[in-house]
């Protein structure tokens, strides 16, 4: 599968704020894609699958205290619902993701038939769950939140010379973030030491949903991740997730990014009419300044440059003194490209540019009309 599925996707964590409940992950998953449609944006609904029952040791499953231990087992959902969950974000028209925190878990997403896999940023060293992850065929999206560069080039260096579909995301580990933990510049960074590799963004923030996607797009950032929840049964929702109003100003913000950037940084943009059009009526044309006969030599003291341009008519950006005129010119007439002999006469170019730029003797003689 192409890296190509990486472009512009919205990643929506949806983690277990499900809580193992079947309908409130159903009525999540609902709730966004309505959000996802309306936008018309590329987007994924991500689950956590983990293997409960193996995932925590048996002497620990009492250890309330420890807030991970807790809250894993707490949101414990059987396989069968997982699943039915994965089938509903297929059907909603968005890609399925999971992020797996165990070997059986990556055996789950492939019977599953899930798109896209996740590497939390806390297991991008773990290299059985590594190994287990690339050879499962699936694209495959790591956050680096917390990690050394040398982690990051071994783990970037691994899926890469696997010729895995690879996407690498700029993380802050902070639940929540403030705007001055999001370092956006480390994207600059990413993308510079990993050419070739789609770069993202996954964010906790707490307090901005438009300005930092702007940003983030403006630097090259192509996938985008947030945790996401819903008011639902007065549950409260953490500050670094995302309602479905606010997902609606994210993916407006991010229109609007693709909109002010314009085209691939990586080609020219192709210049409209309308502007050549308008930056042509700003060039000088030529004009002599005296009677001159067929033949003479056009020199820098023959000609004086002056507005408008004229339809045909050579401009400052051609004239090169030397030219030779092949018909007379009387005094304050403009230099017509079709009556000069010069070695850019021939140019296809010029030959191609002139004709069509400036504007018609009639259009300069309306405005002579209005101005008297």
């Amino acid at each position: 599968m192409s890296k190509d599925i990486f472009h512009d996707l919205f990643v929506l964590e949806l983690a277990n704020n499900h809580w193992g409940k079947l309908d409130r992950g159903l009525k999540i998953i609902n709730d966004f894609a309505e959000v996802v449609k309306s936008n018309g944006v590329h987007a994924s609904i991500k689950l956590q699958f983990r293997d409960v029952d193996d995932f925590i040791h048996r002497d620990f499953r009492d250890y309330s205290h420890i807030r991970y231990i807790k809250k894993t087992l707490d949101t414990q959902m059987p396989w069968e619902n997982l699943h039915a969950m994965v089938e509903a974000v297929r059907a909603a028209g968005m890609k399925t993701m999971v992020t797996p925190f165990d070997e059986v878990s990556v055996d789950k997403c492939i019977e599953f038939g899930v798109d896209i896999l996740k590497i939390a940023s806390s297991d991008i060293r773990d290299k059985t769950l590594l190994r287990k992850i690339a050879s499962a065929g699936k694209p495959v999206v790591a956050s680096s939140g917390g990690a050394d560069t040398h982690h990051i080039d071994a783990l970037v260096d691994y899926f890469v010379s696997r010729n895995v579909p690879f996407a690498l995301n700029h993380c802050v580990s902070l639940y929540p973030s403030e705007d001055s933990d999001l370092e956006l510049n480390q994207i600059d960074y990413l993308r510079t030491r990993y050419p070739g590799v789609t770069i993202g963004l996954s964010t906790h923030e707490q307090r901005d949903w438009h300005d930092s996607i702007l940003i983030a797009y403006g630097k090259g950032a192509r996938t985008f991740e947030r945790h996401i929840d819903i008011d639902y049964e007065g549950v409260p929702v953490s500050p670094y997730c995302t309602k479905p109003e606010q997902a609606d100003v994210w993916f407006k913000a991010f229109i609007k990014a693709k909109e002010m950037c314009g085209g691939p940084a990586e080609v020219k943009r192709t210049v409209p009419e309308k502007e050549r059009t308008y930056l042509d009526a700003l060039v000088r044309g030529v004009y002599v300044k005296r009677n001159l006969s067929k033949g003479h030599v056009l020199t820098d003291a023959d000609v004086y440059f002056a507005v408008p341009l004229q339809k045909g008519q050579i401009s400052t950006r051609e004239f090169e003194s030397g030219e030779v005129l092949n018909a007379p010119l009387g005094a304050d007439q403009p230099v017509m490209l079709n009556e000069i002999d010069a070695a850019y006469s021939k140019d296809p170019e010029i030959l191609a540019l002139v004709p069509d730029r400036g504007l018609e003797q009639a259009v300069i003689e309306d405005r002579i009309a209005v101005n008297q």
